[in-house]
């Protein structure tokens, strides 16, 4: 047993190292409690099931995959902004192997609504930070939007298809540049 866990962020820590090292199914109460070194119920104390411990470790591994950026030019530049996700997606692939699997997958497989409502927010709290790149790009053009074409609408057809990209295990970003440049500059 490797430590004594007190949290629930060191619990998620935890997690995300096992699906680093052993991939999405390594992931169990049992498990994840063994790495930390706890009691099970000690998981049980943070995480009410198995279902609840994979939800949190997929929404933790979707924020460390799409944390901050450093350069200026991802939150101004639309451009940047797809290139700096499809950057993100391929390390976390590398970084997460079978994360896909464990995010589409694991949780349909749970089918739990609360933890599906979970992901889908932290899915939009990505397409938003994408959205407010496309409304403050001072390259869109001016008649680019409109009331049934909103950045809102865009933004969700763009991060559709990074999702497919990323299920595709494809991380060139130069098909969606090339319908972000056709479509709004």
């Amino acid at each position: 047993m490797n430590q004594k866990v007190t949290s629930r962020e060191e619990i998620l820590s935890v997690s995300r190292e096992l699906v680093k090292k052993e991939g999405s199914q390594a992931i169990s109460i049992r498990s994840v409690a063994g790495a930390c070194g706890v009691s099970v119920g000690s998981i049980y104390n943070y995480f009410g099931s198995k279902t609840k411990l994979l939800a949190a470790t997929v929404e933790s591994i979707w924020n460390e995959i799409f944390h901050n950026s450093d350069n200026p030019a991802v939150y101004e530049d639309a451009e940047s902004c797809v290139t700096w996700m499809y950057r993100r997606m391929e390390a976390g692939s590398r970084e997460y192997p079978g994360f896909v699997a464990l995010h589409s997958l694991g949780l349909a497989e749970q089918g739990k609504k609360e933890n599906i409502r979970r992901m889908n927010e932290t899915q939009k709290h990505i397409q938003a930070g994408l959205v407010r790149v496309l409304k403050h790009d001072s390259r869109v053009r001016k008649d680019a939007f409109n009331e049934a074409f909103t950045p809102e609408v865009f933004g969700d057809v763009l991060f559709s298809l990074m999702l497919a990209a990323l299920l595709r295990e494809d991380y060139d970003p130069a098909p969606v540049l090339e319908v972000l440049r056709r479509t709004i500059y």
